[in-house]
């Protein structure tokens, strides 16, 4: 599934899609940044109640395909920007984090 494909889907919104057709690999839940950065595998959907800018140096880091922002977290508009240069996938959606990894589960 490409990232796009996700966030075609009911329970996701796009807050940016600089990069929307890279293909989903996994999925990793985690809000501890340092944790994630170490553990988190490329081509992992990242979900995470963090929405702050180190949250977008993370991504990159561990070259996630998108993040996933739970609970209606939202990106401010310099972060937002901010992932758009930088080619990070971020989206948002209602549900908690167990929810969203039931979801995905599911779909992937």
């Amino acid at each position: 599934m490409t990232v796009n494909e996700l966030a075609a889907n009911e329970n996701f919104s796009a807050l940016s899609l600089p990069c929307g057709d890279r293909a989903i690999e996994g999925v990793y839940c985690g809000d501890l940044l340092s944790w994630v950065m170490g553990r988190a595998s490329a081509g992992d959907a990242w979900i995470t109640i963090m929405s702050n800018i180190n949250v977008l140096a993370v991504a990159s880091l561990a070259d996630t395909a998108c993040v996933i922002l739970a609970e209606g977290v939202t990106l401010d508009k310099d972060a937002a920007s901010a992932a758009e240069e930088k080619g990070i996938n971020v989206l948002s959606s209602r549900k908690n984090a167990y929810e969203l990894c039931v979801l995905l589960h599911g779909l992937l």
